[in-house]
């Protein structure tokens, strides 16, 4: 017990004690188990606070300030831990922990595994701190008294925590006497006591009137005893020194005095002198009775009591001669006295804010089941307020939104100020359809549309002429060739084009129909969506004006009411909003979860603390609710006589009727846009597609056709040209040594192309004799040569392959050589190139067939031959003796000239003669047989010597080609081969000397392949 002797004696509490205790593994030991290995490691840091906190409780050599924040820290700390910890002693919480304290009033200790022990312990010490700061004040001083006052009422209010809160819990083991239920409860008074006493002090050191310092002592005196009462029952009985009970007991009777004392003064103002003396009397032996039992209280306070006796004594005596010389009235009874009365100005300070463990961030990652639910419990509560409170809202808006309708407010107001409203869908749709062009919009369409008609047409026309074309070229070649022409007609190849065609121009002409219909609909509604064009919209609505007639003069007063009776709905409606907004955001910020975190047991008490504090709002909502009925039933009044004045059911009427015209116009546009955007031009764009499509199919068509019509041409002249070799096949044709004809062959003029035959029978297998006459045998159907015609040429030479079918202007054009024997395979049947693959043909016994080459073969029978027009003659090369070549005219040139004597042959120059005109002309080579008899493998060339015989290719020695791949190699005279002149390398024959087109394929008999 501490004192203080300034004016009064005061007590204050000592602190418990404590043993140290490891709180750092056992709790880290239960995160790992019960939570992760990781959780554990985070939050190391908060344990680590959490025991040097512990460590600093057991000492206490800090100021009493230090001491304070420290133990409302740990109190803090210790609820954060209670609802993730839980320290007992059962086997699944942890129960390694053990706090011991020792009492702070009789030095007994005690142990238990509860943290409800640690925080009982804990703010017992916060008030006994409290305490000392209370009495550690100068109470001299004014502020001195108010921070002394301050403290006091905090240490009660420290006490009260601890006996509502944790006093119960705490007890349930072998707690010290000092943190139960019935100490806490007797301290809490002692500090409210000594806190009012501090008030006392106040009032008497500012001279307050006697009747108020009366009532502050009284309330001083009935703490005291209430204090004293605490005391002197069981269990604190036996607990506390006597000094304590004497020393509550004697102040009780001190304050007591000072209040009878005090109301004495106030009576002795008001001459009541028998009341005042009754007072003293009553006074003088609260105190005689009390110093009876005042032993071992401290002398100070023996002394205060002494002086305040004194003081009464004097009084009694003086107001007793007063009235014995003077009033000369009856004194009361004490009795019959009324008590005094009391006046409390203290209170136990609320530690909510000082122990609230909401803000705490130590372990905020570690969540319990019960604190998720009980926060999932309190979330359905909010809820369910927030929601009733926003659909009221709701609710009432939309019942005046309907109201207003119902009564054309405020459209009705606006129209007769000159600005009629429209429905706001309706404008939207007006005015998305003038920025889509309106109605000129629609014109462009239309236009946009004929034009991908027109393009459509055009197109169908190019196609339908490609096909005319084709057909009438077709039918004129059938109708030149006969039968013979044996290609499909165009009617038929070209059937499914037709059938396309003709589909697609149906469609064309469907849709011309629809653009003449929607044509139609455009100038049959024109005058009803007129009025889209209107800008702004509203100007078409009808107007309201002020009666001409006016039966009271009060329509100015009737629109000023109800404009102000709509402003004021105005304004409520913005407060529904702002109260729906307000709602939503409390909503928002509301997190509960800290204090769950640091509530022990049921939640239940904090959510209706919590919830308390969306009553406010909630009373506004109901506040809004009703002012706006009263508010509609007056608008309501208004409107009926403001219709009546202005003759509103008329411009109502009239009104709709415009609403109908324009919502009407509108679905009538967007009709019409829809079939001309999405039905007509997506169609045309559509239609196009196609058409170009047509119209590649039918190129590729047509092409084919005329590569077909090529190719039909070619065979009929083939075969033409095999009617007139077969005619000529029968005459006699002359040996080397034998005289020429005199003329050539004719040259025929059916048709510009050669006349290679593909029909007749081999030759005979008869050999001809160097230097006799023979005669060709029947053409045969392998044979593929042209009748001997007069060459232009003074020597034949090798030829070469041919790489392309082009025809190239020569001077001077090589002609077939007469063949004496050769060594040809079977050519195919029917034009067809296409032997099985890998099948040579097989020789006769006339007939001997070597492999053909494998770099080059010659297609004769397919490839009619060409004449140059007008007979062009490309003159000679300038190193050349022109003499020696003399000037003819020359012969019919063919794209598939004769075979030319391969470079292994024996090659002699040609006879030259001359024909009648007196002109010297050349007689072919042609092929003879090499010494000896039979068909051989090689053969020789010779030709009619010539007086002035040209330079020969120079050759190898003669080489023997007889074996593969040379064996029956056809020698070829072809129209683009080099001059005889022209040095030529031995050895197989070689591709053109110059650069050719690409040839297109060719067919190798021998492999039944084609090569490119």
């Amino acid at each position: 017990m501490s004192t203080s002797a300034i004016t009064n004696v005061m007590l204050a509490v000592h602190e418990k004690k404590t043993n140290a205790v490891d709180l750092y593994k056992p709790i880290r030991l239960y995160i790992s188990h019960h939570y992760s290995e990781a959780e554990a490691v985070d939050n190391e840091e908060d344990l680590s606070m959490i025991q040097q906190m512990r460590d600093e409780i057991e000492k206490t050599t800090d100021s009493p300030d230090a001491r304070r924040d420290l133990l409302q820290r740990y109190f803090r700390a210790l609820c954060v831990m209670e609802s993730r910890f839980p320290i007992s002693n059962e086997k699944e919480h942890i129960n390694t922990i053990s706090f011991t304290w020792f009492d702070a009033f009789k030095g007994k200790k005690a142990s238990q595994q509860s943290i409800h022990y640690e925080k009982a312990a804990i703010m017992f010490n916060l008030g006994a701190i409290y305490s000392q700061l209370a009495l550690a004040a100068d109470r001299s001083t004014p502020n001195g008294i108010k921070q002394a006052c301050s403290s006091f009422q905090a240490a009660a209010g420290a006490f009260a925590y601890l006996r509502d809160n944790i006093s119960m819990k705490a007890s349930l083991g072998s707690a010290t006497m000092d943190v139960s239920f019935e100490c806490a409860g007797m301290l809490e008074k002692l500090m409210l006591a000594q806190a009012q006493e501090c008030f006392f002090e106040k009032v008497i050191s500012d001279k307050k009137p006697p009747a108020l310092c009366s009532k502050v002592a009284k309330q001083v005196g009935l703490y005291y005893e209430e204090t004293h009462a605490s005391l002197s029952l069981p269990p604190l009985s036996q607990h506390f020194d006597k000094a304590w009970v004497a020393h509550v007991q004697l102040k009780a009777a001190q304050f007591m005095g000072e209040a009878y004392y005090r109301a004495s003064l106030d009576l002795h103002e008001k001459e009541n002198i028998a009341e005042e003396i009754a007072r003293l009397k009553v006074a003088l032996s609260t105190l005689s009775n009390a110093r009876k039992s005042s032993r071992g209280v401290v002398a100070p306070l023996v002394e205060t009591v002494s002086n305040l006796e004194k003081a009464i004594t004097t009084a009694l005596d003086k107001a007793t001669k007063e009235n014995d010389r003077v009033y000369l009235m009856r004194i009361p009874s004490e009795a019959s006295l009324a008590p005094l009365s009391g006046a409390s100005l203290v209170k136990s300070t609320g530690l909510a804010d000082i122990v609230d463990a909401s803000k705490e961030k130590m372990f905020k990652k570690l969540v319990p089941d019960s604190s998720a639910k009980a926060l999932s419990r309190y979330t359905e509560l909010l809820d369910d307020v927030v929601r009733t409170q926003v659909e009221r809202l709701q609710q009432e808006s939309e019942i005046t939104r309907v109201k207003l309708k119902d009564m054309n407010l405020p459209d009705s107001l606006h129209a007769l100020d000159g600005s009629p409203v429209i429905p706001e869908q309706l404008r939207m749709d007006v005015e998305s359809i003038q920025l889509d062009g309106g109605l000129s919009g629609l014109t462009a369409s239309m236009g946009q549309l004929q034009d991908l008609k027109r393009v459509n047409e055009e197109l169908l026309i190019q196609v339908e002429d490609m096909l005319q074309r084709e057909s009438d070229d077709d039918t004129q070649l059938r109708s030149q060739f006969g039968s013979r022409w044996k290609r499909p007609p165009s009617s038929t190849a070209a059937k499914g084009f037709q059938e396309r065609l003709s589909n697609l121009a149906m469609k064309l002409k469907q849709a011309s129909d629809m653009d003449a219909r929607i044509e139609r609909s455009i100038k049959d509604n024109w005058e009803l969506m007129s009025i889209l064009d209107v800008k702004p919209i509203e100007a078409s609505l009808p107007s309201l004006a002020v009666p001409i007639m006016s039966l009271n003069g009060d329509e100015d007063a009737i629109v000023g009411a109800l404009k102000q009776s709509l402003a004021q709905l105005e304004a409520l409606g913005s407060q529904r909003a702002g109260l729906e907004d307000a709602l939503k955001e409390m909503k928002q910020k509301d997190n509960i979860l800290p204090k769950i975190l640091s509530t022990s047991g049921s939640c239940e008490d904090l959510f209706k603390r919590e919830l308390a504090k969306y009553d406010p709002i909630c009373a506004e909502v109901s506040k809004n609710v009703e002012a706006q009925g009263r508010l509609l039933l007056q608008i309501m009044m208004q409107n009926k006589a403001f219709a009546t004045v202005f003759n509103l059911e008329d411009f109502t009427a009239s009104c709709d009727r415009t609403f109908r015209h324009i919502g009407a116009a509108v679905a009538k546009y967007w009709e019409i846009r829809d079939n001309i955007s999405n039905s007509g031009i997506k169609f045309y764009l559509s239609l196009k597609d196609s058409i170009k499509i047509l119209k590649n199919d039918c190129s590729e068509y047509v092409m084919t056709r005329q590569a077909q019509k090529q190719e039909t041409i070619e065979s009929l002249q083939q075969q033409l040209a095999g009617f007139s070799f077969q005619d000529s096949s029968s005459m006699s044709h002359a040996l080397i040594r034998s005289e020429p004809k005199t003329e050539p062959p004719p040259v025929p003029t059916s048709s510009s192309h050669g006349f290679y035959a593909t029909g007749g029978e081999p030759f005979s297998s008869s050999q001809p004799q160097r230097g006799t006459s023979t005669t060709l045998p029947q053409a045969s159907s392998h044979s593929y040569y042209a009748p001997v015609v007069t060459p232009t040429v003074p020597q034949s030479h090798p030829g070469s392959v041919p790489q392309h079918n082009q025809s190239p202007n020569y001077s001077v054009h090589l002609q077939p050589q007469q063949v004496s024997q050769h060594h040809l395979g079977p050519l195919p049947q029917q034009n067809d190139f296409k032997y099985p693959s890998n099948s040579a043909p097989q020789s006769t016994s006339q007939y001997q067939f070597g492999p053909p080459p494998q770099h080059f073969e010659l297609n004769y029978a397919q490839r009619p031959a060409q004449s140059l027009p007008n007979q062009q003659v490309r003159p000679l090369p300038p190193n050349i003796d022109q003499s020696r070549y003399p000037t003819q005219t020359p012969a019919p040139y063919y794209s598939n000239p004769p075979p030319l004597a391969a470079p292994q042959h024996h090659v002699q120059p040609p006879t030259r003669s001359s024909n009648p005109a007196g002109q010297s002309t050349q007689v072919p080579a042609y092929y003879t047989d090499g010494p000896g008899q039979g068909p051989r493998s090689s053969y020789t060339v010779s030709s009619v010597p010539s007086s002035v015989p040209p330079p020969g290719p120079r050759m190898a020695p003669q080489q023997n080609y007889g074996q593969p791949p040379y064996s029956g190699w056809q020698g070829s005279h072809y129209g683009d081969a080099p001059l005889s002149y022209v040095q030529q390398p031995s050895g197989p024959p070689r591709p053109p000397y110059y650069q050719s087109p690409t040839p297109p394929p060719y067919y190798q008999p021998s492999h039944g392949r084609y090569y490119s």
